[in-house]
């Protein structure tokens, strides 16, 4: 009998049978193209991607600096780190299944009977005692082996092994989150630094304006007004200036956190801000699905779901489990190992509910409707993915555009200031016309501004849409 039982376990074992359906990854609908793709050209070169850490295209040793202490000190990205390390643990939690579990004992036990006592005779003398000890000495091994006929470690393992692989994806998507959160925050940063200086000039120029008006007015060829409306003017350029220290601050503390420092122990100091605006290609959008950390996630998930369907439906089906012992137990230690006081067993077990008032159909109908929840996810991820990489696409190449149209408006707006400060000073147009030109030109700047920030983060945007250069293969466990 036991001979059969080994040999029907030995088959079943070799034919690797594991309940429940194996994992496909379903079929996600994508175009040959990205739409807003269309006459649109990254700049170049464009193999930033492949190269390595993607902030490196924009060319700044400050923002590499900072982005490099991401991974090192981000409360977000170690927190991340520590549950994809908590789920490897699992990991092998689960394979340490496939293995027998021995354990060894030891004990030594005093025991006796009747009360304590001395028995003496008619004179007194003691001659025997009322009761026996003797200590007994046990040692052995036993050992358990759940052999896995209908695959519920081996589907365990399986989901354990696609959670922590979605647990590295995830990792990489919470990195991926805070580098480009970074970069967003530094490149705000380095606008509000130009606005500030932008700003610091249009108070120099005003005051310049100022001082020509006081000096018509005081030799009679301008009108109290004038003055008054300058200083107005100049007034509300300087509450301007002291107002945009707020944001450029709030900037810093926000760069702070990131990089994990106090905000009263970090600083940066003021630059000038880049012109130019690289940008990475797009690609085709089915390598959009290898490449974001965020879809490979919800893959690994249903993944993960898929195998918990068999786990469930293992519940059909008999345990068998592998027992054996080894057990020594005598008077006298020294003489404890031996033959006479051996006892062993060794045999399989073979254990089957007969009734749980449904309990194993509900779970595996509960494992199926999880798995068709992470499925509805996956896909959801997958267009929202495919949104986002239009729409940035679309951002960069209207922008771009806007730029051009801004940057002659900006010109043209200088070029007006300029005449009409002479015209002015040519007694030829009153000085509301200079108000008017001065608000014109500060306006036009700082839409001109506004637009290129919004650029350089579109294409850091573009960027994380793109999943930064990662690669799916990067999230799978060896």
């Amino acid at each position: 009998m036991l001979r059969g039982v080994c040999v029907a376990v030995a088959g079943a074992l070799a034919a690797g049978c594991a309940v429940g359906p194996d994992y496909h990854r379903p079929p996600v609908q994508t175009a040959p193209d990205y739409k807003e793709a269309t006459d649109w050209k990254p700049s170049e070169p464009n193999d930033v991607l492949s190269r390595g850490p993607w902030w490196t295209i924009f060319n700044d040793d400050t923002l590499n600096q900072l982005e490099v202490q991401i991974n090192i000190s981000n409360q977000n990205v170690k927190a991340a780190e520590a549950a994809f390390e908590q789920s490897r643990a699992l990991v092998s939690q689960a394979r340490a299944g496939f293995w027998p579990t021995i354990a060894a004992s030891f004990s030594a036990q005093r025991s006796g009977a009747g009360v304590p006592g001395i028995v003496t005779n008619g004179a007194g003398v003691p001659i025997a005692t009322t009761s026996s000890s003797q200590t007994t000495y046990n040692a052995g091994v036993t050992g358990n082996w759940d052999i896995d006929i209908w695959g519920r470690i081996r589907r365990t393992t399986e989901s354990d092994v696609a959670s922590a692989e979605s647990n590295a994806a995830a990792l990489a998507a919470a990195q991926l989150s805070a580098q480009a959160e970074l970069a967003t925050d530094y490149f705000e940063l380095r606008a509000q630094d130009q606005l500030q200086k932008l700003l610091d000039d249009t108070v120099v120029a005003e005051t310049q304006s100022l001082k020509i008006t006081e000096s018509r007015y005081k030799f009679g060829v301008a009108a109290r007004a004038d003055v008054v409306t300058a200083e107005t003017q100049l007034l509300s350029s300087q509450a301007q200036q002291v107002n945009a220290r707020i944001q450029r601050a709030v900037l810093e503390h926000a760069v702070a956190v990131l990089v994990g420092k106090l905000p009263a122990e970090f600083s940066l100091d003021p630059a000038a801000m880049r012109t130019d605006v690289p940008t990475v290609p797009a690609g085709l959008p089915s390598t959009l699905l290898e490449r974001r950390p965020d879809v490979a996630e919800a893959e690994r998930k249903m993944a993960a779901a898929n195998a918990q369907i068999g786990v469930a439906k293992a519940g059909y089906f008999p345990d068998l489990t592998l027992t054996g012992s080894d057990q020594y137990s005598g008077g006298s230690l020294s003489h404890l190992i031996r033959n006479a006081n051996r006892v062993w067993a060794v045999g399989p077990a073979l254990a089957q509910t007969i009734f749980d008032g449904g309990l194993v159909r509900a779970q595996v109908r509960q494992a199926r409707a999880a798995y068709d929840g992470t499925v509805d996810n996956y896909r959801q991820t997958v267009l929202t993915s495919f949104q986002q990489v239009e729409d940035e696409i679309v951002t960069l190449r209207v922008l771009e555009q806007e730029q051009v149209i801004e940057d002659e408006t900006v010109k043209k707006a200088r070029e007006a200031e300029t005449l009409t400060l002479n015209q002015y000073k040519a007694g030829t147009v009153p000085y509301s016309s200079v108000i008017t030109a001065q608000t014109t030109r500060l306006s036009a700047e700082q839409t001109a501004l506004s637009v290129l920030s919004t650029r350089l983060q579109a294409s850091v945007a573009l960027i994380e849409a793109l999943g930064g250069g990662w690669d799916a293969s990067k999230a799978t466990l060896k």
